[in-house]
């Protein structure tokens, strides 16, 4: 009796300053309203790696749909719920993405001028899909409940654009928020990221369910929190399908600071510590594959001697899998380049390169200019360190170097889901290779990861991941470190492959489960506005 009473006096001194707070947030007004609403943006962003502060996430969502009250009572309220979701989506990324800046100090000479441009422009066009949302959310405002499925499910098809038009960028979803443990992300393997970020969303809204309880929704949220992670715990206790006792890889992290990697002087120094941090015998009676970083070997096919080097070093037998850049001249002259994976076997008297995989899906202003005739007149440039940029590749593809299948994903490919191998080409493993030194030592490397590691938990696949200064890792097919390499550490790992697990439901369906859900969640969102009109 005496503990219940305690209880219910904690549960009261806690709902009612939560409860002032969210009837000052929906009251708000003006610039007051804007700037709340940029510091939960830049306060959910803290939910992602490095930070994992999982509970701002459901402060800063909850936060907005208060806010968002407040909007919906204007009289233009579209325009001020669009202005408020702006803001809001400022903060987050601006925070999220700071870390693009650092590209831009690489070649400081030619590029710091962009960076001021890049740190803010980017946030500020990819808040208008914040921005696009609640106008829309607000546009279909219902009292109550109601209006936090109405706000999820518009927020989650503006993110759903946003990681497919003008090429894509779903970076930073709020089921990214979720990788930093395997546990949390688990069931991505049954609705991807974007169902998982559905989930997430409405977790992290439960707060704004009423607007008189929000301790309520907080134990709600706090309650189906605990049940998501602890079916991801069970989901990993379950036997796994195990390893290839004769199948082996070696990771390969050389740390090469991002100013020498590109500096063409230096070739045959950076080359050189790749081959020597490759050595070793292969392990006996197994196939060796060696795993190299995002253009390692550049145009390696056309240096004297770097072929005959690699047969000598190299172990007998074994697979070199590098990050490479490939030229080619067509029929009228033009050259092109292409940032590539080249599949490098010992065949005997001498390596030779047997296969490409070219980079399909390249970073805007990176590794090509966008409407470049025009943004070079006014003196943009690309940071890709050849003048016409890279070519696109003809997709994802499935490739067979003897050993289990695999399907290369270069960099930025990561974190596309959906688009990791050919329809009915099912690898066996997958093979990152990625460069992320033009980032340093900040969250972008570290959230690139968490993207690699939905992946393997989407698909059921096993992955290697090389990077040039971090962070390298094997991945096995439920989304657990194998093996890993800090950020900006040197090194080398070899480890057995894991097995590829069946294929989940995710590989089976795609995002037609994510999008039965956005539906459900929209019906269910307009199901209290036709019982209302039934009653009167």
């Amino acid at each position: 009796m005496r503990a219940a009473f305690a209880t219910q006096t904690l549960a009261s001194r806690l709902s009612a300053p939560l409860d002032r707070a969210s009837a000052h947030l929906a009251r708000a007004r003006g610039w007051r309203r804007l700037l709340l609403a940029l510091a939960a943006g830049a306060a959910t962003a803290l939910a992602f790696a490095p930070f994992y502060f999982l509970p701002l996430m459901a402060a800063g969502y909850s936060a907005l749909i208060f806010l968002l009250d407040g909007a919906a009572a204007e009289r233009r309220k579209r325009f001020a719920a669009f202005v408020t979701g702006w803001f809001f989506g400022f903060g987050f990324f601006l925070v999220g993405l700071y870390w693009m800046a650092f590209s831009f100090f690489v070649q400081a000479e030619e590029f710091a001028w962009m960076a001021p441009f890049a740190v803010t422009g980017m946030p500020a066009f990819l808040a208008l899909f914040f921005g696009g949302a609640s106008a829309l959310a607000v546009s279909l405002w219902r009292p109550g409940p109601a209006r936090v499925l109405i706000f999820t499910v518009s927020l989650m098809a503006f993110e759903y654009a946003r990681g497919h038009i003008l090429t894509g960028l779903p970076w930073n979803l709020p089921g990214q928020a979720l990788a930093g443990t395997a546990a949390g992300a688990q069931s991505a393997a049954i609705y991807g990221v974007y169902g998982l970020s559905l989930v997430a969303m409405l977790v992290a809204a439960a707060p704004a369910l009423w607007k008189d309880g929000a301790l309520k929704g907080l134990a709600l949220a706090a309650g189906a929190s605990a049940l998501l992670f602890a079916g991801g715990a069970a989901r990993l206790a379950m036997p796994g399908p195990g390893v290839h006792d004769d199948v082996v890889v070696r990771v390969v992290q050389p740390n090469i600071p991002q100013r020498e990697k590109i500096d063409w002087d230096l070739w045959g120094r950076n080359f050189a510590k790749h081959v020597e941090l490759s050595k070793g015998a292969a392990p006996k009676d197994a196939k060796l594959f060696i795993l190299w970083p995002e253009n390692a070997a550049s145009l390696v096919t056309e240096v004297d001697g770097a072929m005959a080097y690699l047969t000598k070093e190299l172990p007998p037998q074994s697979t070199l899998v590098a990050g490479s850049v490939r030229r080619e001249t067509d029929a009228a002259g033009t050259e092109r380049y292409y940032n590539s994976v080249a599949v490098i076997p010992d065949a005997r008297p001498g390596r030779i390169v047997i296969a490409y995989y070219d980079k399909h899906h390249l970073v805007p202003f990176g590794e090509y200019l966008p409407f470049a005739a025009f943004l070079r007149a006014v003196g943009l440039a690309q940071l890709a360190p050849y003048d016409d940029g890279f070519s696109f590749g003809a997709g994802p593809r499935t490739m067979n170097a003897g050993g289990p299948s695999f399907a290369p994903l270069i960099c930025y490919e990561a974190i596309f889901p959906g688009e990791i191998y050919p329809e009915g080409e099912r690898p066996e493993w997958l093979v990152a290779v990625t460069n992320d030194a033009w980032f340093g030592d900040t969250s972008g490397p570290r959230q690139h990861l968490d993207q690699a590691r939905l992946r393997s938990i989407e698909t059921g696949l096993p992955m290697a991941r090389s990077a040039n200064t971090g962070i390298s890792a094997l991945i096995d097919s439920r989304g657990r470190y194998a093996e890993r390499i800090p950020l900006y550490r040197t090194g080398v790992f070899d480890a057995a492959l894991p097995r590829a697990a069946a294929p989940t439901i995710y590989a089976r369906t795609g995002d037609s489960l994510f999008l039965l859900m956005m539906f459900l969640c929209t019906v269910c969102g307009f199901v209290p506005l036709r019982r209302a009109r039934t009653r009167s």
